[in-house]
């Protein structure tokens, strides 16, 4: 059995029951059989790991705090960029000393273990797995590439709720729900004895892990924290367009790293992956595109730039699991979906959600989770076995969306009443009208 055959990508650290072809990290060596030689680490896939790794960091900053300081107000941009990037950095170190072991550490159901505290048993010479060619990727890096999802999952959290949450309320609030929403899910959907794991829940790059996850913890955030001043009576809108668009097209590049780098190899899986990462995005600008021509009679940038983030969204859990024609259709389909995420669905929701997390993250990802039980079979141009039984494999990318769902929303409604009850979660009235970047941060982004 190839990496391309399991249904997930973290399959490297969670097989060990597969007849030999992985091994759990950090136990040295596989044996493919009892007379199989040591594993040989390929150069060429360590550097293709750690140029997929720079490439998400890239995503996160500057892309994602680019994409959304030009969504909010002049006067709020700087503190966006802050939470980004203090978001990204706080969750990278918590990776470090307890995510990683509890997120891919033990076979549990639910959670992992704390065997590899403050990495302990990682080093060189550690392996995070071996793959049935018997080609090994170092520990080190995929602990690095690791970092970044959860990194780059809590730093979408902030846009939910920019220009009104207090600095020290926010960082809390993500560190509550990065221990106790991002790591169990993480673990249930990526690693072996993972509950959704072993129900065989198909998530290539992070659909429910990542999307769903912090889409979901973005709204209720967002609800927590209240409305914007002036929400519903004056037109709150981007200050900067063009900055928004470039840091869409950041992304954009790179979430080829995100994507391709998930298949953890440089081969033909991860060749597939940037193919359909590619198409996937470009239907999905020419989706949203269309949509608001036909609703609003016109194209904008800003929906240009949104269209391309949704594609990329909903291709995140297909992407080396479904053929290019697959790719098209869950783009197209995030696409015009997300346009209504963004504006019907954001009315009946009635929260004020700055930056669409929800509409774009959430709905995206449940769009991209779903149909990637269906465009898997091999049928349709998927990679999935000969045997691919589609209504089952949907009924299982339900049960994981659900999951997600519910659990996260549990989460993170106890992680910002908590937040909100030690530190409070908003700023006072005076102090949002005159901005964030000058109250908060003491500085001025425009002078």
């Amino acid at each position: 059995m190839t990496l391309r055959n399991i249904s997930i990508r973290r399959a490297v650290l969670a097989l060990p029951m597969m007849t030999g072809s992985f091994l759990l990290a950090g136990d040295c060596i596989a044996q493919v059989s009892s007379a199989a030689s040591a594993p040989q680490v390929d150069k060429g896939d360590v550097a293709w790991m750690l140029t997929s790794t720079l490439l998400v960091l890239l995503m996160a900053v500057p892309g994602l705090a680019l994409f959304y300081g030009g969504m909010v107000r002049a006067r709020n941009v700087l503190s966006v960029l802050t939470q980004v990037i203090s978001v990204f950095s706080l969750l990278t170190l918590a990776w470090i000393v307890y995510g990683y072991s509890l997120a891919f550490s033990g076979d549990g159901a639910w959670l992992g273990n704390f065997d590899k505290l403050f990495l302990r048993g990682v080093g060189i010479d550690s392996l995070a797995a071996t793959f049935s060619d018997g080609v090994a990727l170092p520990e080190y890096v995929f602990v690095a590439f690791q970092a970044t999802f959860a990194g780059i999952t809590g730093a979408l959290i902030v846009g939910a709720f920019a220009e009104r949450a207090k600095f020290a309320a926010v960082l809390l609030a993500v560190a509550i729900w990065f221990t106790f929403g991002y790591l169990p899910i993480a673990h249930m959907v990526w690693a072996g004895g993972g509950f959704l794991f072993e129900k065989g829940a198909l998530d290539f790059a992070g659909g429910a892990v990542v999307h769903i996850n912090a889409g979901v913890a973005g709204l209720v955030g967002a609800h927590f924290v209240g409305k914007r001043l002036g929400h519903g009576q004056n037109a709150l809108k981007p200050h900067d367009i063009p900055l928004t668009f470039l840091g869409a097209s950041l992304l954009w590049v790179g979430w080829f790293g995100f994507n391709s780098g998930s298949n953890l190899e440089a081969n033909a899986g991860a060749a597939l992956a940037f193919l359909n990462t590619l198409a996937a995005s470009a239907a999905a600008v020419l989706g949203w595109a269309l949509t608001e021509k036909l609703t609003k009679g016109k194209v904008s940038a800003l929906g240009a730039a949104s269209g391309a983030v949704a594609g990329l969204v909903g291709i995140t859990p297909a992407a080396g699991l479904v053929g290019p024609l697959g790719a098209v259709v869950i783009g197209l389909v995030a696409g015009i979906a997300c346009v209504w995420g963004v504006t019907g669905l954001k009315r009946l929701l009635g929260v004020d959600d700055a930056a669409d997390v929800f509409g774009v993250h959430a709905v995206g990802g449940i769009v991209g989770a779903l149909l990637t039980g269906v465009f898997h079979a091999p049928a349709l141009g998927g990679t999935g076995p000969a045997d691919f039984d589609l209504l089952g494999q949907l009924g299982v990318q339900a049960l994981s969306v659900a999951l997600t769902i519910v659990w996260i929303g549990i989460v993170a409604a106890i992680a910002f009443a908590i937040a909100g009850r030690l530190v409070g979660l908003r700023v006072d009235e005076n102090a949002e009208r005159e901005g964030l970047d000058i109250t908060a941060h003491g500085e001025s982004a425009y002078g």
